[in-house]
Parts: C-alpha cells; structure tokens; sequence
C-alpha cells in the first residue's frame, strides 16, 4: 500500500490551516513554494538540512515582501510548514543561527569553509553536516538549497555578491568542495534572481492598478455627493 503523501494532500492541508484568502500573485509563490518542499520532502534521498532551511525562510521572505495584512505573513509560514508536517520554528530558527553565523565571519573565510579547504569551530552542526553533504554522492541537491549558499555569501558581504566575477569564482569553489553541479548552482541562483525582479515588477505593476482603481472610486464618491444645483425658473 502506497502510504506517500500527495501534492493534493499537502495543499489540502495548507488551505485548511490558513483559512484566510492570499492575494493572487501572493498565492502562485506559496504554492510553487509548496510543491517544491513537497517533492523534496517525498524523495527518499532528501534530508534536511539547515543551508537548506536558509534558502526555504529566504525564498518565502524575499517573495512574501510587501504582503498585506502584514501579520497574515507568519501564519501563512507557519501553515506551509505544518501542511508538510515540519517544524516552522526549526526552519526560523537555523536561518537565523546562519545569518548570524555568516554575519560575523569575513567572506573569504566562509567561502573556504564551505568549499572544505579549512575547518572552523563556530558552529560544530553546520561542520559535521557540510563534511556529510560532501562525503555523500547520493546527496539530493535542490534550488533551495542554493539560495541558502547565496544568502550566506550576501549576510556575510552583500558587496561581494554584486560582483558577478567574484560570485561565480566562489560559488565554482563551493561546489567543487561539496562535490554539486556548479552548473546546477549557477543557473538555479540565476532564476532565483530572475524570479525576485519579475515578481518586484509585479507588485509595481499591482500597486499602479490598486492606485488608478482607488482614484476611479473616490471620483466616483465625489460625483455622488456634489450637491445638484435645483433648476432656475
């Protein structure tokens, strides 16, 4: 018997945890969000990860910017992580211990830690599962997990990831080091970028119809209460 949990299922139950209606453009994110995890998370060669977790607490971030009602955000997190039976608070709070991590180190330091040319004993869990990642050929890479390689880069200098030179050399050596498709990891960081500026356009484009259509109402509004001069006789 077939027990693997559905696209289906997991939607079923994100919707009826957050009962409240998401915006259209805002809904096509989650769900594409959604259906991501869901597959990763049905893979038998998937293992959670906190690099990983950076990237799903960043992607949702980044894409959820701007959203209204602003408090609806946290829920919609929270749901998205329960409708897939994982932890929201283990995904919050390893991204923010990376962050941090990333923070406060140089990036040439973090680059070479993640490329496993030296070892540093900052954060003995982020060391013994990069070493896994490394040491494991059947490891199951996502785009998720690429976004969560970028942030670290950007928390630690966001200058240095503006330089495409700079960004493609070191992300060549952070694949090399984890044995990853530095392919793979250019042209998913690629569309990631891609993805964030067409959905900024988005919202600009939104934000000038919700404007024109508020000015057609209130025109409206003063038509109807402009008093009528009574006919002269």
């Amino acid at each position: 018997m077939n027990n693997v949990r559905t696209v289906s299922d997991t939607k079923r139950a994100f919707y009826s945890l957050h009962t409240r209606p998401i915006n259209t453009i805002y809904r096509r994110v989650v769900e594409e969000l959604m259906v991501e995890m869901h597959l990763l998370s049905v893979n038998s060669g998937f293992t959670y990860n906190p690099i990983y977790a950076l990237g799903v607490v960043t992607s949702f971030d980044r894409f959820m910017e701007g959203y209204l009602p602003q408090q609806d955000q946290e829920s919609i997190f929270q749901s998205l992580c329960q409708a897939l039976e994982q932890d929201p608070q283990r995904y919050r709070q390893d991204a923010e211990r990376l962050q941090a991590l990333a923070q406060n180190l140089p990036v040439s330091d973090l680059i070479d830690w993640l490329s496993q040319t030296t070892h540093l004993d900052r954060d003995p869990d982020l060391q013994v599962q990069l070493q896994a990642i490394a040491n494991n050929p059947e490891f199951k890479y996502s785009r998720l997990f690429a976004v969560g390689l970028f942030t670290l880069l950007e928390q630690s200098d966001p200058e240095f990831v503006k330089d495409e030179k700079q960004r493609t050399e070191a992300f060549k050596a952070i694949a090399a080091g984890l044995h990853l498709s530095d392919e793979k990891l250019s042209k998913d960081l690629e569309l990631y970028s891609s993805n964030l500026e067409k959905m900024a356009q988005a919202l600009v484009v939104m934000a000038d119809m919700l404007s024109a259509d508020r000015k057609k109402r209130e025109q409206r509004q003063q038509q109807t209460t402009t008093p009528v001069a009574p006919p002269t006789e």
